[in-house]
């Protein structure tokens, strides 16, 4: 199964929790099905991406990145790349690279979907974005990569400016599915 089947797969197997969502659903998934280079970084019109909010191994907190280009405290995430076998295989690869943190814990996800314009190609192009959470073990401690101006830990319920609401929702998803997780 290639990276483009298993992320149809994913999504037709998904229901978006708001309207708006399983409006992006649908969209994404007919994305895939006209674009067959619809997960790569040169599908021009827009391309599947994987996020991922970074919990604190309690849920309280979030490890968030400056990120250079959007200049907004926003969660891990990127492209696909060749070798990526799933979109949770992406979410977690991403994760790990830009936070420095061995041993993550992917939730089970996606936990969201956004849409968002973005640089790769004036001058328009847009990033399809499947959300998700993971945990880092305690005590664990980020190292700051070449692709961000910054990281930290924030409590979820106090995200700073400059934020979105897509990475405020991301971090309260994630947490709940965090503290569901622990309580089954």
């Amino acid at each position: 199964m290639t990276l483009r089947d298993e992320a149809a797969a994913l999504l037709a197997a998904w229901t978006g929790p708001t309207p708006q969502e399983e409006t992006l659903r649908q969209e994404f998934l007919r994305h895939l099905a006209e674009h067959e280079n619809g997960m790569w970084r040169e599908c021009v019109p827009g391309h599947l991406t994987a996020t991922t909010a970074v919990l604190s191994h309690d849920g309280a907190k979030v490890l968030l990145t400056h990120h250079p280009k959007a200049k907004l405290w926003l969660p891990m995430g990127g492209h696909c790349e060749p070798g990526d076998q799933t979109l949770p295989d992406v979410a977690l690869r991403e994760a790990v690279e830009e936070s420095g943190i061995p041993g993550l814990t992917l939730l089970p996800g996606p936990l969201a979907l956004d849409r968002h314009e973005v640089w790769c190609h004036p001058p328009q192009c847009w990033h399809l974005d499947v959300e998700f959470g993971a945990v880092a073990p305690p005590g664990a401690e980020f190292v700051i990569s070449d692709e961000s101006l910054a990281l930290d830990w924030f409590p979820v319920d106090d995200i700073p400016e400059p934020s979105d609401m897509a990475t405020r929702r991301l971090a309260r998803r994630a947490r709940a599915m965090l503290a569901h997780d622990l309580h089954n």
